[in-house]
């Protein structure tokens, strides 16, 4: 019998976006190895519509991809998508679902699941913000330093939307500011200096 893995032992990379982040999800994931070792969380700023983006990435990636359901285990060599109207939390290696705690203006759920992560994930952190108006992600990157994480930003001439990673460069706490396909080489990185 395989002994079970301790849930915390691996790297989480949380891919913020929002507006054209479908593209720097694509030319993300087609660069990525399926076999890091690495969970990677998509966390699309949508509020009422419903995500597609567990039907629209497999064809990008050999990694599972997976939408969240509550309590799902956080497992490396997936990439996992969170629903609409959601609020995403880590807790003791499971991703958590909450009412969305922001229903009216522009969503904060990459800056709350950043913070679960920087309070609840005793693994190596790599937050990257893509494509997307309004700012966030930016408030929770300070976090991610503090606990050693990384911080990466889509080089705003390669984003379809500019304003989210412009905003989370402008906080000061951003590592590397990348084009999707260097993001992926990035992350490929940090996963083999683990």
């Amino acid at each position: 019998m395989k002994a079970k893995v301790a849930p915390k032992d691996f790297p989480v990379v949380c891919v913020g976006g929002s507006a054209g982040g479908l593209d720097a999800y694509i030319r993300l994931l087609r660069h990525l190895p399926p076999d890091m070792g690495v969970a990677i969380v998509i966390v699309n700023h949508l509020r009422t519509v419903a995500t597609l983006l567990h039907e629209i990435l497999p064809p990008y990636t050999k990694m599972p991809v997976e939408l969240i359901t509550d309590r799902l285990d956080v497992k490396p060599n997936h990439v996992f998508i969170i629903p609409r109207q959601r609020d995403l939390h880590v807790l003791d290696g499971e991703f958590h679902l909450m009412p969305i705690s922001k229903p009216r203006g522009w969503p904060d759920v990459i800056t709350v699941f950043l913070r679960s992560l920087t309070e609840n994930w005793d693994g190596k952190l790599i937050a990257v913000i893509v494509s997307g108006l309004d700012g966030d992600g930016a408030a929770a990157l300070s976090g991610i330093k503090d606990v050693g994480g990384i911080t990466i930003a889509q080089k705003p001439d390669t984003a379809v939307q500019p304003e989210m990673p412009e905003t989370a460069i402008a906080s000061g706490c951003i590592d590397f500011v990348l084009s999707p396909e260097e993001i992926a080489k990035k992350i490929i990185q940090i996963a083999h200096a683990e």
